[in-house]
């Protein structure tokens, strides 16, 4: 009896943990201010190395991280002029990915063909890479951060890795049923489930907070003064979204008529069977109208999204480390959104 390879098993018979992120996206894989003029930065994606060059002229491309004569990592190397050289032997490969120059190998020579460029694009602070079919760079969305260019926002940015499978997380943001979890951080508040809506590649879901107990001062800051409800908006609404393959989370304060908290998050697979990822965001804050107090308020800011992210961060990873010790996802999941979710992660993912 022959074994079916992963891309033959049905999705409904796939499980989601072993379940790769498509390649075929624009993904963040460092921050701009990591990549100097003149300097080249090793990333991976899905246990793909890559290599950043930022030539003297401010040129940025990628390429795959591994010179086709040794193997040996790029970034090693010098960016020479508008290309990256090897630190073993010398060899030189332009934008493209093209091997333009052998040192010890005359010009009449032929060189050997080179290595993989990649599309690559800066945007938000961010250098992205399409790590999929190039061919299709150009018809992919790209990520779309408009509070991110609004002066009116305050740009918080989110980057660490966690050990864990990408599609915990994105169960994580979409279920905010797991507010017990932060009791200690946001005292006690109750969740109201508001509707959910989906499309091919989306799923969104509306949420609204009662809170049973006084408002922390880390969320006040966060906040700051809230305008009396309104007929448009009578109730404080969260609005969180998987737009495969990313994120964003919007939150409204009674009255408002823009958000307080505009997020865009995305998590990029670092290891081939991609159970640890890199997780990048966009975290945009509606700046109080009193000048000045934003700047004032941030490090209480900082300290209060640092407790949340931290006990998220451990409570993923403890899922992750569940499902290691039991080889198979064994969850009960009971709540319609994240049904869905799972759905869509399976439907649009690759099998590892």
């Amino acid at each position: 009896m022959s074994i079916p390879l992963p891309s033959e098993i049905p999705v409904e018979r796939r499980d989601l943990r072993k379940t790769g992120i498509h390649p075929d996206h624009w993904y963040p894989l460092l921050r701009s201010r990591r990549l100097k003029p003149g300097r080249a930065a090793g990333v991976t994606f899905a246990g793909e190395p890559i290599v950043l060059v930022r030539t003297a002229t401010g040129r940025l491309y990628a390429l795959e991280d591994r010179c086709a004569h040794r193997q040996v990592p790029l970034h090693a190397g010098v960016v020479n002029g508008e290309c990256i050289q090897c630190c073993y032997h010398g060899w030189t490969y332009d934008h493209a990915g093209h091997c333009v120059n052998v040192p010890y190998v005359g010009k009449s020579e032929s060189v050997p063909r080179g290595v993989r460029s990649y599309p690559c694009r800066e945007a938000y602070g961010l250098i992205y890479v399409f790590p999929g079919r190039p061919e299709r760079a150009q018809s992919a969305p790209f990520p779309d951060v408009p509070a991110w260019r609004d002066r009116r926002y305050k740009t918080r940015y989110l980057d660490h890795e966690v050990e864990c499978h990408y599609s915990f997380l994105h169960e994580n943001l979409m279920d905010m049923n797991h507010q017990f979890l932060h009791r200690r951080i946001m005292a006690s508040i109750r969740t109201g489930f508001l509707g959910m809506r989906e499309g091919e590649d989306w799923v969104e879901v509306d949420y609204t907070f009662a809170r049973q107990g006084r408002q922390p001062v880390g969320e006040k800051f966060m906040l700051g003064r809230r305008p009396d409800p309104n007929a448009v908006r009578p109730q404080d609404l969260m609005t969180v979204r998987t737009q495969y393959p990313h994120q964003t989370l919007k939150f409204w304060t009674a009255g408002s008529a823009d958000p307080a908290l505009d997020l865009w998050i995305t998590y990029v697979p670092i290891d081939r069977e991609q159970r640890r990822n890199h997780t990048y965001a966009l975290m945009n804050i509606r700046r109080p109208g009193v000048p000045g107090l934003m700047e004032l308020l941030w490090p209480f800011i900082v300290w209060f999204t640092n407790g949340i992210f931290a006990e998220d961060k451990r409570v993923v990873e403890m899922e992750q480390d569940a499902f290691d010790a039991q080889g198979a996802d064994w969850n009960q999941e009971i709540f319609p959104v994240i049904q869905q979710v799972r759905a869509l992660l399976l439907r649009k993912g690759v099998p590892l």
